[in-house]
């Protein structure tokens, strides 16, 4: 290889399998043994998420679904499981509930000033451990700052919508994939696997690719 495998990721910052599939998919880099560059793109689960949603997750699921709490509760239960399982400890009782378009512009600002990775990080773990309001322009730039970001020029960005074309492109072209769930890895341009698999899952299919190159 003369240049890291390019791996392109489509996922949502309110996606509880997107934060397991990233400690998965990282795991399996590690299996894979040789360097990857990694890009993410924008995908809304729920656009139609009001940025101050009243009511927890359970409820949104519910309503929106039109499931019974305890059957909400039973899968939230069991993905929170599985999360610890990578050492991630969810919290959907302190969880917001909000629209993640602005999150998704952040992640763009980040890209731009080769933020994007640790930006993501620090949003998954704002929604899913520590409760934060991810929708929220005053939470987001205070995340950004944390991952070294100019704060005021992220507030800026972000009322500008300066980079809600980037979203929408994202979104198009997600469509243009196929993808209608994610996470959603697609692997040197040619491969795509869908979901959270499993590190040994992911190592093997960037060597595939390596080997097809």
């Amino acid at each position: 290889m003369t240049k890291p495998l390019k791996v392109d990721i489509w996922s949502d910052v309110q996606c509880p399998w997107c934060y397991i599939g990233k400690r998965k998919f990282e795991s399996g880099v590690l299996l894979f043994g040789k360097p990857v560059e990694i890009e993410y793109h924008s995908f809304e689960l729920a656009p139609d998420t009001p940025v101050d949603f009243a009511g927890t997750t359970l409820d949104y699921l519910a309503e929106r679904k039109g499931l019974s709490p305890e059957h909400v509760r039973s899968m939230l239960e069991n993905v929170t499981k599985i999360a610890a399982e990578v050492g991630l400890t969810y919290d959907f009782d302190a969880v917001h509930q909000t629209n993640t378009r602005k999150a998704h512009e952040l992640l763009h600002y980040a890209k731009t000033h080769d933020k994007q990775s640790e930006m993501k990080e620090r949003l998954l773990a704002a929604y899913f451990v520590n409760g934060e309001h991810v929708g929220d322009l005053g939470t987001l730039s205070a995340l950004a700052a944390d991952v070294g970001l100019d704060a005021a020029d992220v507030l800026r960005s972000l009322e500008a919508g300066e980079y809600a074309a980037a979203v929408a492109a994202d979104i198009a072209q997600a469509e243009v994939y196929g993808i209608s769930g994610v996470p959603f890895y697609v692997i040197d341009g040619r491969f795509g696997i869908s979901g959270a698999q499993s590190p040994e899952t992911f190592a093997a299919a960037l060597q595939q690719a390596v080997d097809t190159a």
